[in-house]
């Protein structure tokens, strides 16, 4: 997603035929294009005009692939969703630790907004600002999952006994989260103090 889109092809002969990407590809490009700019231009909400000048396209072609800009932003919250829970399955997977895998879990969602900064413009929501409400609806959704499979990875913790008694696993899945999202919102900012390899000792303090 995070690959640049590939540049205009160059003049054609006359009397060549121009052959368009397949229907998939063309989908790709629209929304690699669309994560770019929110990364270059943290400040701005960007249009479809915007967006189809700089894919050299109309904006009738935007609308062949999405019904609307809504639609693309959906779009791309299925595609941030299906990486970060493919991400969770691999630490679930591989590691038997509950605290380690809940710890992992959160690391992995700040490292992937790391290297995908405009990704992360749509995850603490000011890209949505302006759009349909039930953009921020879905991302608040994938916060809420993101908070279930934390806290089950703690209840996994709670029963191998590696919590002290009173340990609560909601209420440290809610620490948590308030943690992360309070970093992702300092990445956006472009807060140089913030690193997604120095969040260990913080993530060790929440879990102690």
């Amino acid at each position: 997603m995070s690959e640049p889109v590939e540049a205009p092809a160059p003049a054609e002969a006359p009397g060549t035929v121009r052959r368009r990407p397949p229907p998939g590809r063309r989908r790709e490009q629209i929304l690699q294009c669309l994560a770019g700019m929110l990364e270059e231009a943290p400040a701005e909400r960007v249009t479809t005009a915007a967006l189809a000048a700089r894919l050299q396209v109309s904006e009738a072609a935007l609308y062949r692939h999405f019904a609307s800009k809504a639609q693309m932003f959906e779009a791309l919250i299925e595609f941030i969703e299906s990486s970060l829970f493919g991400l969770i399955a691999q630490i679930e997977a591989q590691q038997p630790s509950g605290l380690l895998q809940a710890a992992r879990m959160v690391q992995a969602l700040l490292v992937f907004a790391e290297r995908n900064p405009g990704l992360n413009r749509v995850l603490i929501g000011d890209a949505l600002v302006g759009e349909h409400a039930r953009l921020r609806e879905r991302v608040l959704r994938l916060f809420a999952r993101f908070e279930a499979s934390v806290r089950q990875s703690l209840k996994v913790a709670q029963q191998q006994g590696a919590v002290g008694t009173g340990f609560d696993p909601a209420e440290r899945a809610r620490w948590m989260l308030t943690y992360a999202s309070g970093s992702l919102a300092l990445r956006a900012r472009g807060d140089g103090r913030v690193a997604a390899g120095g969040d260990e000792a913080a993530l060790r303090a929440l879990l102690g």
